[in-house]
């Protein structure tokens, strides 16, 4: 008999289902969210399974990866199908989503969707930071010049596109602000290093 089974990924633990082929809960536990805790728990059943659904989310990604290459037949569920599927229940609780994750597997009525590789994953969250630091630089520095009112910096860059010096054309400067300009060229000549590479 095929076994089929649904875990509802959360924090702390992960609530985990277990149905036969005909619907039947086997067993059901509340497992740590971690990759080992849960490879182990399935390793302790005595029984293979058939397929393991997970509902695609933050810490799913890192549990699917885990457990694929432990060899089980995992399957990453697209969110929004299952959400759709799970709505007749109802209360909804993770035992209550486990249970209908499971049965989703059972009956092949779910969705696949493709998990990014750890590489992927890892660019995309530099790629972002990047573009927060880009964002926050822009934003010290419009928030300078608009203290500035009337000041003019121009910011000079040599082939290497290294930042050399900061020139300030205003008649009634004050010591107040060269401290804001050295601070604001000190910021820049530390941070486009970063966000230019």
């Amino acid at each position: 008999m095929d076994y089929y089974a649904g875990i509802d990924v959360s924090l702390e633990a992960s609530s985990v289902c277990i149905v036969d082929g005909a619907g039947k809960i086997v067993r059901e536990a509340k497992v740590a969210s971690e990759p080992d805790a849960l490879i182990g728990w399935f390793a302790g059943l005595g029984f293979d399974l058939a397929r393991i659904g997970v509902e695609a989310g933050p810490l799913s990604q890192w549990l699917y990866t885990a457990m694929k290459e432990a060899g089980l037949a995992v399957e990453l569920l697209e969110t929004r199908h299952v959400r759709t599927a799970l709505q007749t229940m109802p209360v909804k609780t993770d035992r209550d989503d486990a249970r209908g994750i499971a049965q989703l597997m059972r009956l092949g009525w779910f969705r696949p969707v493709h998990c990014k590789s750890m590489a992927a994953q890892e660019t995309r969250a530099l790629l972002t930071a990047r573009k927060l630091v880009q964002s926050k630089l822009y934003d010290i520095e419009m928030s300078l010049r608009a203290r500035w009112s009337g000041t003019l910096a121009v910011i000079f860059h040599d082939d290497q596109n290294q930042l050399r010096r900061l020139t300030l054309f205003d008649r009634n400067r004050s010591t107040g602000d060269l401290a804001i300009c050295q601070i604001q060229f000190e910021l820049q000549r530390r941070l486009c290093p970063v966000i230019e590479n």
